[in-house]
């Protein structure tokens, strides 16, 4: 037997191999270099390795650390965790669903819109999940709604973070992809290709986002008229309806202004991934100190006025930040981010109280921010080891010829790809399969002139699935942890099973019209 057929082999089964250790619950951070050295020995013990090929992965460690893009990461994790614990979600579950309350389905349709904002700002799905699991399912409970659909509606709107930018997902999905896209472009003859930006994917999955957030509102829109019982509404009382219009410009203008001034300025190339996350950590540092002087404030003031006081305060920031995006551009924003945050750490230092909580709260953000940035770094290193064994195996060639002879052409590979991570969805976190899988079939796929922004965003929608679909589905366990014991996991399982079918609706409309992905990119980068 060729050692190139022995070699072959031994991809194979070190895949299977991995998926398997992975299953039965050991860590993939250690399991993925483990695996990957283990078939490696077992490789040069045939000859079909040549352990010299390990020289390589010091250089590719020195890529990942000096690697700017992924800068971005520790400072995205940093404003999510930041804004979660601020209770940022709180106030705008609260208030948007008295805004919508009034409505059928309002208060479904509100949970999808707060998702949608949180998804823009914090980007981390188990917080969102947990946090409208607290609030807003009891809410919907209490005045009425199903418990499938409310259980199934919290659970799928909380994964809108792994597909609305900025998700970190999608960063590490992009700095993947780019390595591939060289590749493929190398491979062809290309030597000087277009590069592909974090600002692209992340234009590229806008849309896709809001399609899925926009199918989930009709989803309870459908309910809410075809079954009304399933989906009531509120009945407000006057004291409740005063003053809305005030509390709605408090709890959403600071979420708009934040997404805004980090996405935006991504998308529209006024700053880097890296430049707009450090901007976003010191937005959300910022409302937090805001949120903590308010409550300050309300225990020893009346409510209205320190309501009064927030409201005004928030047009004139929202004035004068414009004014000075129009004058200054990013520069004059950043400027006020700081110079408001030098000031809003002065008054916090001057209350005791405020001072206490307020740096309490920025070390335990700090420490959880370091453990989930190591953690996700180190499964990236252990990638890394996996791709380099797996590649001089011979395993990229055995995809490569596999894909290719798949029916139908690039449509065909891609259709086998995406069920392959649909099915591993059920099984592994969105993580380990874009740093096992997406390493491997990406180059194929790009050679085959596969748009790389449209695979990031078919990715992406895919994975998204992951957190849904029994019997792993992140998002499910995630709601059973904190879901009143009325609510089953019976009926949380039974309720997600429409939300996948519109996954899987949104999926197939990216992928049957591409420009869902495409347009975007091209009109703001040409």
């Amino acid at each position: 037997m060729s050692t190139i057929l022995i070699g072959e082999i031994l991809s194979v089964v070190m895949f299977f191999g991995l998926i398997g250790a992975l299953m039965f619950g050991y860590p993939i951070a250690f399991t993925l270099p483990g695996v990957a050295l283990l078939f490696a020995l077992i490789g040069w013990a045939f000859g079909a390795f040549d352990l010299t090929y390990f020289h390589a992965l010091p250089l590719r460690y020195w890529g990942i650390n000096t690697n700017e893009v992924l800068i971005a990461v520790p400072l995205f994790v940093f404003m999510g965790v930041m804004l979660e614990r601020s209770r940022l979600a709180e106030v705008l579950l609260s208030t948007m669903g008295e805004l919508f309350g009034e409505l059928r389905g309002g208060l479904g349709i509100s949970t999808v819109i707060v998702a949608t904002l949180l998804a823009a700002s914090t980007g981390i799905v188990g917080a969102t999940v947990v946090t409208m699991g607290l609030i807003s399912l009891p809410a919907m409970l209490k005045a009425g709604y199903d418990k499938r659909l409310a259980s199934g509606l919290i659970c799928a709107s909380g994964t809108l973070c792994q597909i609305i930018p900025p998700s970190t997902i999608l960063v590490f999905l992009t700095v993947i992809l780019q390595s591939a896209h060289s590749q493929a472009q190398m491979a062809k003859g290309n030597f000087s290709p277009a590069t592909l930006s974090v600002g692209d994917v992340f234009a590229g999955a806008f849309i896709p986002g809001l399609v899925l957030a926009g199918l989930y509102i009709v989803w309870v829109a459908l309910n809410a008229y075809f079954r009304p019982a399933s989906a009531p509404a509120l009945v407000l009382t006057a004291e409740e309806k005063r003053g809305l219009g005030e509390r709605v410009v408090v709890a959403l203008l600071p979420p708009l202004m934040l997404i805004a001034s980090v996405l935006g300025s991504i998308i529209f190339g006024v700053a880097t991934p890296t430049e707009a996350a450090s901007v976003g950590a010191i937005g959300a540092v910022l409302l937090t100190l805001i949120k903590l002087l308010s409550e300050y404030f309300a225990r020893r003031l009346p409510a209205d006025a320190v309501q009064r006081g927030l409201f005004r305060f928030w047009l004139v920031f929202f004035a004068l930040t414009g004014a000075l995006v129009y004058f200054a551009g990013a520069l004059g924003v950043l400027t006020l981010a700081v110079v408001s945050l030098i000031g809003g750490v002065t008054a916090a230092a001057a209350i005791p109280a405020v001072r206490k909580k307020f740096f309490g709260i920025v070390d335990e953000v700090s420490r959880s921010s370091l453990v989930m940035t190591t953690m996700v770094f180190v499964i990236f290193m252990g990638a890394s080891v996996f791709s380099v064994v797996f590649t001089r195996l011979g395993g990229e060639t055995l995809v490569h010829d596999f894909l290719a002879a798949m029916p139908g052409g690039v449509h065909g590979a891609l259709f086998i790809v995406m069920l392959v991570m649909f099915v591993l969805g059920c099984f592994l976190d969105p993580f380990e399969i874009i740093f096992v899988v997406v390493p491997i079939v990406a180059p194929v796929l790009l050679k085959m002139d596969v748009d790389p922004i449209w695979l990031a965003v078919l990715i992406g929608v895919n994975l998204q699935t992951s957190y849904l679909t029994p019997p792993f589905g992140f998002s499910l366990f995630f709601l059973r942890g904190v879901a009143p014991p009325e609510v089953t996991t019976g009926d949380i399982y039974r309720g997600i099973v429409p939300y996948v079918v519109l996954q899987i609706v949104g999926l197939a409309a990216v992928w049957a019209y591409q420009p869902l992905a495409t347009w975007l990119p091209k009109m703001i980068y040409g």
